[in-house]
């Protein structure tokens, strides 16, 4: 059988979800997710914008005006900023580049604002959905984790998942000192995946996506 060679927050929770979604995605990779979708297409738009506003200072499209307010006060923060910054570490937990062969992990940063004299970051994640209700902040700590790792004079990260639809916003603060801490919470979870590599069993859990959102047509819980 396989072995887990690469992941992302993405890939991890997914299997959080469903093991079988993820070995159809992931593993055979016989199944793709749909990149068309009204919802992913307004996200991949919304994110470009707001690069292009926040790192080439490109007017945001008028439909994406409503948008400003936030993204102006992310501008005035002080530091380099970076936008759609890809990271990587090794299995070891170690900086890499996010296409390196020993690449382990991969994340990207959709706007990382570093101020390198007081040892501050500002990590930000922009999310589209008109809800926070089902906010993840796990997102956050994941990717704090790589900052660090990539930028050792950095000691204190402030990340946010910032609703521009729903104008809210969900943030935590992560010290490096705490980054084994913030391991131990990913570890049962890498473990359980790495489990499933060992076995090759990836058994279908049931729950509220099944009905409309799952792309694994030939599994017996889809549309139910």
């Amino acid at each position: 059988m396989a072995e887990l060679k690469t992941w992302s927050y993405s890939a991890a929770t997914t299997y959080e979800e469903c093991p079988k979604k993820y070995y159809h995605l992931y593993v055979a990779k016989d199944i793709k997710q749909d990149g068309n979708s009204p919802a992913l297409l307004f996200g991949n738009e919304v994110h470009k914008a707001c690069e292009l506003y926040i790192g080439k200072g490109k007017p945001l499209p008028e439909k994406f005006e409503a948008y400003q307010p936030t993204l102006d006060r992310l501008k005035q923060i002080k530091g380099e900023k970076h936008c759609e910054l890809k990271l990587g570490l090794t299995k070891d937990l170690e900086p890499c580049g996010f296409f390196d062969s020993n690449v382990w992990w991969r994340g990207v940063a959709d706007l990382l604002i570093l101020d390198k004299e007081n040892g501050v970051a500002t990590s930000v994640d922009y999310k589209t959905g008109k809800s926070s209700e089902r906010a993840d902040p796990r997102q956050l700590s994941l990717l704090s984790i790589a900052i660090f790792k990539h930028f050792p004079e950095i000691k204190v990260i402030k990340a946010g998942l910032v609703f521009l639809v729903a104008k809210d916003l969900v943030k935590e603060s992560h010290h490096a000192d705490n980054i084994g801490e913030m391991w131990e919470e990913w570890l049962p979870l890498i473990k359980r995946i790495e489990g499933s590599y060992e076995s090759g069993v990836f058994n279908a859990n049931p729950n509220y996506l099944c009905k409309n959102w799952c792309p694994v047509k030939s599994c017996a819980h889809c549309g139910k």
